[in-house]
């Protein structure tokens, strides 16, 4: 008896068309999906737009105006009025002072922060508050408090007036909010079960401190430090009363350009104005790689 085999050919004619189609694909050119550069929808769009004529309205074009200014009466003027020895005498004043109070705001700023968020204390509510009032102060105000109390009919004996240490007190009282407001958002995210942990895994407190706060802390002070440089070298109503505008001995670099300008010399009041804007970028650039460099290290 014989047996006979039948071998189906459905399947094999099946899968020389599945490998037939695949050489195709593969042979096929790939279509390449071209991705938008950005996916802003029209009212992001109109916002963006918005943001953008606003910004340039109050920062870039009066910027622009001011550099303008500057270099209009040539390089000349620019070098003339940089080396009158009154001006450059207020430059480097303003400078030096907004300098010293930013180190001291960096360290007591911290630190103040840090007794806000960690302790509790009676009159801690009304501290909170009486921080921010450097705030919404009028500056002119300010003088007038500072004067009242370290002017010549100081209740407490202490007469700085028409010094450059009235400079000084001036512009740490205004410049004494920006690095704990900055700082204290980041510490009550820091919760203390962090260094618990550490320290309980063998580091010590200055460990504790210098590789898990410190890192942690370190952007928000460059932040608070820039602005208070930068609010300090711009300071001009709290230093009208208290300081005298002494030339050579208390005059600021804005009260300089404010002479200037009552002078009708707006060249040289935007000279002025130009040193001050490159040193506040200078010291944004600077903050800011420190700040990095911490935080990597950290």
């Amino acid at each position: 008896m014989t047996s006979t085999t039948t071998n189906s050919p459905v399947g094999g004619v099946t899968d020389t068309a599945d490998s037939g189609a695949l050489r195709a694909e593969n042979k096929s050119p790939r279509r390449r999906v071209k991705q938008s550069r950005h996916n802003l929808t029209r009212p992001a769009g109109i916002g963006l737009g918005i943001t953008v004529v606003w910004f340039s309205l109050l920062v870039l074009i009066p910027l622009t105006l001011v550099i303008i200014q500057a270099v209009e009466g040539g390089w000349d003027n620019f070098t003339t009025t940089l080396s009158n020895p009154q001006t450059a005498a207020a430059i480097w004043l303003t400078v030096r002072q907004a300098f010293l109070v930013t180190v001291l705001n960096a360290v007591a700023g911290t630190l103040i922060a840090w007794v806000l968020v960690r302790d509790n204390f009676p009159g801690k509510r009304a501290l909170e508050v009486i921080i921010d009032i450097p705030f919404a102060l009028p500056t002119i105000v300010a003088g007038l408090v500072l004067l009242s109390t370290y002017g010549p009919r100081s209740p407490i004996g202490i007469d700085i007036a028409n010094t450059e240490h009235s400079v000084f007190l001036a512009l740490l009282f205004v410049t004494l909010p920006f690095v704990v407001r900055t700082v204290q958002p980041v510490l009550l995210e820091l919760e203390p079960e962090v260094e618990e942990a550490a320290q309980s895994l063998g580091a010590s407190k200055f460990q504790t401190w210098t590789k898990i706060v410190l890192p942690a802390l370190v952007p928000a002070i460059s932040a608070g430090a820039t602005l208070a440089f930068a609010r300090g070298i711009s300071e001009y109503g709290s230093l009208v009363l208290l300081s005298g505008n002494l030339p050579f001995k208390s005059e600021v670099a804005a009260v300089r350009i404010f002479s200037y300008i009552e002078n009708d010399n707006v060249g040289a009041a935007a000279s002025v104005a130009l040193v001050l804007l490159v040193v506040a970028l200078i010291a944004i650039v600077i903050l800011d790689l420190i700040s990095r460099k911490v935080a990597r290290r950290g």
